[in-house]
């Protein structure tokens, strides 16, 4: 008889922090892309919430709460945003450059198994993200689920 307790894995999401340092890491990350010639371009102009939004649709994929697909979108309407913005290798580069840099400066965790998490998801969304910015329309279906993101488990990202 096994009388030792499972302890239960906690989601990247809670790994990370919480949606407090989600956001945080966003509102920096932003105001860094302000100040950055390759980057301000492309967010030129974009909304005060950008940040917020984002750090919601992270912290989603990351096992966090639905507050993105709730009460601010969908993953079909993020891949939207990106279309038509003919993003460049260089731009993409520089963000994860730039995103990985603000995640050291505001303390998410550092740890291998974290850090390949992260590092697998912003990879794989930029990517998506570059590859859609250079058409105007997808085919992809408006009901199409949230990625979800863990610890390298099966059952990871939404892959159309």
């Amino acid at each position: 008889m096994n009388t030792q307790s499972k302890v239960a894995v906690p989601t990247l999401y809670e790994w990370a922090g919480g949606m407090e340092k989600f956001e945080s890491w966003t509102d920096l990350f932003y105001q860094r892309v302000q100040e950055d010639s390759v980057l301000e371009p492309v967010f030129h102009g974009m909304s005060p919430d950008h940040a917020r939004h984002v750090a919601h649709f992270i912290a989603e994929v990351f096992r966090g709460p639905a507050n993105y697909s709730r009460e601010e979108g969908s993953h079909y309407e993020m891949i939207h945003h990106h279309l038509g913005k003919h993003l460049t290798e260089v731009q993409r580069q520089r963000w994860i450059g730039l995103i990985l840099d603000t995640a050291d400066v505001v303390g998410l965790p550092d740890d291998p198994e974290f850090r390949s998490a992260l590092v697998g998801y912003l990879e794989w969304g930029s990517r998506l993200a570059v590859i859609n910015s250079k058409v105007d329309v997808i085919s992809e279906p408006m009901d199409a689920p949230m990625p979800i993101w863990g610890w390298g488990e099966t059952g990871g990202p939404y892959i159309p």
